[in-house]
């Protein structure tokens, strides 16, 4: 059976990654405060950095598998690859610094710029947040937005569409292996047969088990809040040195942003 993103998830590796005893305060500051600042940088050096640092992090600390992780950025890849090109024709104003000759296209400077920072910040903002899911398990994550006050029917909400996410994978990757040992993927027609039989089938099971679900959580005396047994570490528990190196690489980031924020490409 092939290794894929479906059968590798991200909820294996945030259980047992090793980053996963690391205080989740500190992991929740640390990617929160990085987004931060790669969000409000007005130059793409300071987010490239933000992202081959958290990139750094993932793989050679947690020691996320490399392809995992590069399957796990395509779709933001593609997002910002794609924002960027598109800013770099259509915005901006100025000088022409690449003409396509389509249609009098032609890439600007100030679109091309525009459209690297933009690049740059998805980047840096993205990879901050695959660290934190990537790293800290979500039951965690759930406790802490608990303590910071957030609405109970808002945490269950999320709580259970976090897990039907896997229980749905888990059933289109089964329909998916045994159409696929029908030949049900042997041609382009057949495919298109196929993905619409397993999206409609999807769907079905998905009700059901949402139903088989909801049943089960009444016969156990569900009165409308879900609990979880992880308790949150206490924030006292960061420790002395870990707050001193957070508070100084933000420091260094913010400084950065300083001396680069006039870098332009063009």
């Amino acid at each position: 059976m092939k290794d894929n993103m479906f059968e590798n998830t991200l909820d294996i590796y945030a259980h047992s990654n090793n980053l996963k005893d690391m205080n989740a305060y500190f992991k929740v500051l640390f990617a929160i405060v990085t987004m931060l600042i790669s969000l409000i940088s007005t130059s793409p050096v300071i987010p490239f950095i933000i992202a081959f640092f958290m990139s750094f992090l993932i793989l050679f600390k947690a020691k996320i598998p490399w392809k995992f992780y590069l399957k796990f950025l395509a779709v933001p890849f593609s997002f910002a690859l794609l924002t960027f090109v598109f800013m770099a024709i259509f915005f901006g104003v100025g000088t022409h610094v690449l003409e396509l000759g389509i249609f009098n296209l032609a890439v600007t400077a100030d679109g091309f710029n525009l459209g690297l920072l933009v690049f740059a910040r998805i980047m840096g903002g993205f990879t901050c947040l695959a660290f934190l899911a990537l790293t800290t398990p979500m039951t965690e994550l759930f406790s802490i937005l608990e303590i910071f006050k957030i609405p109970k029917i808002v945490l269950e909400i999320a709580m259970l569409m976090y897990r039907y996410i896997f229980v749905f994978l888990d059933e289109a990757l089964n329909m998916y292996h045994a159409q696929e040992t029908r030949l049900g993927y042997s041609s382009l027609k057949k495919s298109f047969k196929s993905l619409g039989m397993l999206g409609s089938n999807l769907f079905i099971i998905a009700w059901i088990k949402g139903e088989q679900a909801y049943t089960a959580m009444e016969s156990r005396c569900y009165n409308g809040s879900i609990k979880t047994l992880k308790e949150p570490e206490s924030l006292r528990n960061i420790g002395s040195l870990n707050l001193t190196l957070l508070v100084l690489f933000e420091v260094i980031l913010s400084i950065g942003i300083y001396f680069t924020g006039n870098f332009r490409i063009f």
